[in-house]
């Protein structure tokens, strides 16, 4: 059973379960209260098991700078109870039932989307992350990704909507991201990863994440101003949005406590993408 748990936790559940809310609130919001119901549960599992093959790639790239970060020293390919050719035997069985699935049972995009997220997750972020604080921005590609996948699955098109929810993922990404580099500072030099905080300084850091979440305010309220969402909506994320950026901007004020800031504003952004995640899913029968 420890092993089966280390498995598991090789996948990421994390990272998982926030893809896999948003990849069914996208297909919720694309199905306007029509659900096809084998189709759902095909996007859920053929996504889940697609990122739990990137994960686990993600985790064989990056074992030697996982053995230099606190957080992260103890996973089990760093530990050695995971085997290097038994994790990549995993993420290939892995990643053959995923896509095995969408190929199967939803549309060419939904697979296409999903090949774009693994290469993006695990060549192009794994690269740039290692050279650039840019590779903040890269990650967000992949992290986009789901939630436009279960959209495009019911729509069958990249339209107008779908390009919305892209950027509001890119636009919340950054603010969540950036609030974690600032609270693992100190690991993430340790790594030699060159996140925004040690490169630019932390004050840069905050103001850039003032102006993602001001960009994220324009782009959730684009989703209604477009009519591709309803005023229930528009009120209810604009309220949590700007309590998210009031938070944000307290964040330059107070420079004494930045690590206590940043997980407030961590664990704010994950209440703002379940709102999120729920309105959209509700838009239908909302007024």
């Amino acid at each position: 059973m420890e092993l089966i748990r280390k498995y598991i936790a090789l996948t990421k559940p994390g990272i998982i379960r926030g893809n896999v809310m948003t990849a069914g609130a996208g297909f919720l919001f694309g199905a306007r209260g029509t659900v096809d119901g084998p189709l759902l549960l095909a996007v859920l599992g053929g996504t889940t098991l697609v990122i739990a093959c990137g994960c686990v790639l993600n985790n064989y790239l990056d074992r030697h700078l996982d053995a230099r970060m606190a957080r992260t020293k103890q996973r089990a390919m760093v530990t050695r109870q995971i085997s290097v050719s038994a994790a990549l035997v995993y993420a290939v069985l892995l990643g053959v039932a995923g896509f095995g699935i969408l190929i199967a049972f939803t549309h060419w995009l939904v697979v296409l989307l999903g090949v774009i997220a693994v290469v993006f997750y695990v060549v192009v972020y794994g690269y740039v992350k290692r050279r650039s604080p840019l590779g903040t921005l890269v990650g967000t590609v992949p992290g986009a990704a789901s939630l436009v996948a279960g959209y495009v699955a019911v729509r069958g098109s990249m339209d107008g909507g779908a390009f919305i929810l892209f950027l509001i993922m890119v636009c919340w990404q950054m603010p969540h991201f950036y609030a974690i580099a600032i609270r693992r500072k100190d690991e993430y030099a340790a790594a030699g990863i060159p996140v925004l905080p040690i490169k630019r300084g932390i004050r840069h850091t905050k103001t850039q994440i003032l102006l993602y979440i001001a960009a994220y305010v324009v782009a959730v309220a684009a989703l209604s101003i477009f009519g591709y969402a309803g005023k229930t909506y528009l009120v209810v994320m604009l309220i949590v949005s700007v309590l998210w950026l009031r938070l944000a901007a307290k964040g330059l004020k107070n420079t004494g406590k930045d690590t206590v800031w940043a997980g407030k504003l961590f664990g704010f952004s994950l209440i703002v993408l379940m709102v999120f995640s729920l309105m959209i899913s509700l838009d239908h029968w909302l007024p």
